[in-house]
């Protein structure tokens, strides 16, 4: 089973010859990240060429995954087109995003806190201050209102979470 608390970093390589317009996005992302980290002159000079760049990726992707998101290591987005992160609401290690996917503000003040490997399917939207535990599988075009416990589904508008154990 892949790891809800390491990340792969594997799952983001860039493999020569492949189109893959979610995975440039994110190294854009992550470059940027690490070059905020750093205080020269020459990082701050690294940034701008990173934020272009991320604003070339987010235009071609259609995608809004802001450059100071809390996204852990390993993510896969296959098919980035439509994909919106709040800025603020954390996604954990090794998950899975598929196109037209939402995280964000919602009824429950406060944002998604996402563990480590979930896959999160196409059209769902994950909103307001709610849990997902690691492991846990969203639905097509399912909109999460509620906690979702570790490996558990959900699916549904609204979600109805199914245990691993029924």
């Amino acid at each position: 089973m892949i790891s809800a608390t390491e990340p792969d970093w594997s799952r983001e390589k860039i493999i020569s010859g492949h189109y893959e317009p979610g995975k440039y996005l994110l190294l854009a992302i992550r470059h940027y990240q690490r070059q905020q980290l750093k205080k020269t002159i020459i990082s701050k000079m690294m940034s701008f060429f990173f934020v272009v760049r991320h604003r070339f990726w987010s235009a071609v992707c259609g995608a809004d995954i802001p450059l100071n998101s809390k996204i852990g290591g390993g993510l896969m987005i296959p098919h980035p087109n439509g994909i919106v992160i709040h800025p603020d609401a954390e996604i954990g290690p090794n998950c899975l995003i598929f196109q037209q996917v939402t995280i964000g503000n919602g009824l429950k003040p406060g944002l998604p806190v996402i563990e480590g490997h979930v896959d999160i399917g196409a059209g769902a939207k994950i909103i307001g201050n709610i849990h997902i535990g690691a492991h846990a599988r969203i639905g097509a075009n399912a909109v999460v209102l509620n906690d979702v416990p570790e490996a558990s589904t959900a699916v549904g508008i609204p979600a109805i979470v199914h245990n691993k154990h029924q």
